[in-house]
């Protein structure tokens, strides 16, 4: 408890030195370059928890690349050199160009072309050809990945989620996923047709405009973090399982990740000795991926993860399926910038092993800015 509190003091000290900078006009010295950190959709938000651990992220990623940390990004900066983003959310490529975000050595995230090419709802198809879809939908996309996936679609309105939900009940229970939740977050399973009615009521029009999935609900699953990171001239791939935790409001969402890391690149990883389940998850992550970067032109990423679940269907079925990829919101948590751990240090090592936990305890007062601590295993 006294490391979190001390953890959370450092947060609120973050946060305060972060208001202090942004105050006035910086320029800085041709002998480092800067990594700066940016608010989620190029808001102002710089106080609160996923603030302070977007700064956390930025300090570590400094230290591994030997930059200087300047704290939140200020549009009226003097920039002697090109900065580092560590942005809160995926960038569209509009957005991108404006701060001068060329490729992947220039952020520690994604660039897609359009914002709805960042969300879980590019995995599946409309359910029919005149079903409402946002600007950049790929019909292609779906069809390619669609043996790597569970039977489902995306919709962006709400009679169109109301007859797909109809179409997957005929088979058993379905999960509906809003595409903007992220660590479990925004998901219902159902049922029946009264069910379905009833969660698509009380969702709000902006939410469905913004995209929900409507899948197969899969029974006693095992969720597979797969992800590759490149810092630089540094590579790390990774694969491993997620655990969950209850949040304050009793809802079960993601409770961190036990991850198996190598230095390199897939293959590197694959040379591990894994089980089957393990290679298919990395198989059909690698898929998606791959897909991605052939049906969105302008898409890249310094960081990609993919959630692989793995399960039963209503049939009794043993089944496997890439639920996306989660790097658009990488910089809300601190994993993404660990799977480097000691690998800097020391070219010796070349794999390790590491979890990362988040709790919730009930009647337990945090500091809001508390990071969470990591250890290797």
């Amino acid at each position: 408890m006294s490391q979190a509190l001390e953890s959370g003091a450092r947060g609120v000290v973050a946060e305060q030195l972060l208001e202090r900078i942004g105050q006035s006009p910086r320029e800085y010295a041709a002998s480092g370059r800067a990594i700066v950190t940016l608010s989620a959709n190029g808001g102002n938000r710089r106080k609160g928890h996923e603030a302070a651990t977007r700064a956390e992220i930025a300090r570590r990623l400094a230290a591994l690349m030997g930059f200087d940390f300047a704290g939140e990004h200020d549009p009226s900066a003097r920039w002697a050199g090109q900065p580092y983003f560590v942005p809160g959310d995926t960038l569209t490529s509009d957005a991108a160009a404006r701060l001068g975000i060329r490729g992947a050595d220039d952020l520690f995230g994604g660039v897609v072309p359009a914002a709805v090419i960042a969300t879980k709802a590019i995995t599946h198809p409309l359910v029919a050809a005149d079903a409402c879809a946002p600007s950049g939908w790929s019909t292609e996309f779906p069809r390619l990945v669609a043996d790597s996936v569970l039977s489902g679609y995306s919709s962006f309105a709400r009679p169109d989620a109301l007859r797909a939900g109809r179409l997957l009940l005929d088979r058993g229970p379905v999960r509906l996923k809003l595409a903007s939740g992220v660590a479990g977050t925004g998901q219902w399973v159902v049922n029946d047709d009264a069910a379905l009615i009833e969660v698509l009521a009380s969702i709000a029009d902006r939410e469905i405009a913004s995209g929900i999935v409507i899948e197969e609900d899969l029974a006693d699953v095992i969720t597979h973090s797969i992800g590759y990171v490149r810092i630089a001239e540094m590579a790390a791939t990774y694969c491993g399982t997620q655990h969950t935790t209850t949040n304050n409001e009793g809802a079960e969402v993601y409770g961190g990740s036990e991850l198996r890391v190598v230095r390199g690149g897939f293959n590197a990883l694959l040379a591990l000795d894994l089980p089957f389940e393990v290679r298919l998850a990395i198989a059909q992550a690698r898929i998606y991926d791959d897909v991605a970067d052939r049906c969105f032109p302008g898409f890249f990423a310094s960081r990609r993860n993919y959630d692989v679940a793995q399960g039963v269907d209503a049939a009794g079925r043993r089944r496997s399926s890439s639920r996306g990829a989660s790097a658009a919101r990488a910089a809300r948590r601190s994993a993404p910038s660990k799977p480097f751990g000691p690998m800097p240090r020391s070219r010796r090592c070349v794999r390790y092993r590491m979890r990362s936990t988040e709790m919730r305890p009930p009647r337990l007062r945090v500091p809001p800015c508390t990071f969470a601590a990591w250890t290797r295993a």
